[in-house]
């Protein structure tokens, strides 16, 4: 089980001073321990007294959640409330963002949307964004109109987004695909870290990990998986993990819409309590959740083994469905079209 530092208990015994000190030191030495704040010297980042722990080889302290920009916080239609909702998340120690090219709604991308107040925070923000395209000159387009989307010149992760298959996988490295592309960026700085993500294939993340020296991968719990029966903690992940990649979960309150009776403090204390991730990335709503997960992270402990056990089991149904508009075959992750919320 991770060890975790509770700020809240360590804040009635020591400094302010004092305890960014030790948990600089155990971060230093327990590398997927979760320590709180970053100070001046370690990081530009600012958790604002949230625990954070190191995303893998990336060697940068993150919050125990980033804040998800697909289509749960591009359904706030008002882009002014859906920026008040990201700012308050900031000033409140989530610096960590999550978007994509294909995110957006009906009236404006999510990229376009964080663009409009990205400038006065850039270097406070661990910005992330993802492409779908494989081709060398389709990536090369994506990643340009995200920049430019974004007004920023550089982009801290960028994602291959959604591996669908082992020979999706393979082709990445080819000449004339993305990792090209990528690669090239990455070496002029306009790309700190690479990264990919995906929902559907197990065996298929496995492989672009074992291929490829990419820095994180990002998976959803709640798999989108025609058969219900991809191992996907049991190949990906761990794999990936001891590879030394950052490894971040995605959807993992997700079945809350098909099990009566989950509550999502449970659900994101039973994620983070899985051994081969970091951190989560949760789509952000409204203030009201936003507030509420904000808590539950302040409040972190990792989940007991017969707690474990217990969500294990209530967990099962949903794992076996298949009813939800993002499981099928046709979802595209990141669009609000009424019924596609990621």
């Amino acid at each position: 089980m991770k060890t975790i530092h509770n700020p809240i208990e360590m804040k009635k015994k020591i400094t302010r001073r004092e305890f960014v000190q030790t948990a600089a030191a155990a971060t230093a030495t327990v590398a997927f321990a979760p320590s709180v704040g970053c100070s001046a010297i370690s990081s530009p980042y600012d958790s604002k007294g949230l625990p954070t722990v190191k995303l893998g080889k990336t060697g940068v302290q993150v919050p125990l959640m980033g804040f998800g920009c697909g289509s749960r916080w591009m359904s706030v239609e008002n882009d002014d409330t859906a920026l008040q909702i990201l700012e308050f998340a900031l000033d409140r120690g989530l610096y960590y963002w999550d978007t994509a090219s294909s995110y957006g709604n009906e009236k404006i991308t999510s990229e376009e949307r964080i663009g409009k107040v990205l400038k006065e925070h850039r270097d406070k923000v661990f910005l992330v964004s993802k492409t779908g395209d494989r081709g060398a000159d389709k990536a090369r387009e994506s990643i340009e109109r995200s920049l430019k989307r974004l007004g920023t010149d550089h982009i801290d992760l960028l994602h291959v987004h959604s591996i669908t298959s082992v020979e999706d996988a393979e082709q990445l490295g080819e000449k004339g695909k993305v990792l090209e592309v990528l690669r090239r960026y990455k070496s002029e700085g306009v790309i700190k870290h690479i990264g990919f993500t995906g929902h559907s294939t197990a065996e298929g993340m496995k492989r672009a990990a074992e291929l490829y020296n990419f820095d994180v991968m990002m998976m959803a719990l709640n798999h989108q998986s025609p058969d219900r029966v991809e191992k996907f903690e049991e190949l990906p992940a761990p794999f990936a993990k001891k590879k030394g990649m950052g490894v971040v979960a995605m959807k993992v309150i997700r079945p809350r819409e098909t099990v009566e009776g989950l509550a999502a403090a449970d659900l994101v204390q039973y994620a983070l309590t899985l051994e081969d991730f970091h951190m989560i990335n949760v789509g952000i709503d409204s203030m009201e959740v936003l507030k509420h997960n904000l808590e539950i992270i302040r409040e972190f402990k990792p989940m007991d083994e017969l707690k474990m056990k217990e969500m294990r089991l209530a967990l099962h149904p949903f794992y076996k469905g298949g009813n939800l508009a993002w499981m099928q075959p046709s979802y595209v992750d990141g669009w609000n079209n009424k019924l596609l919320l990621a």
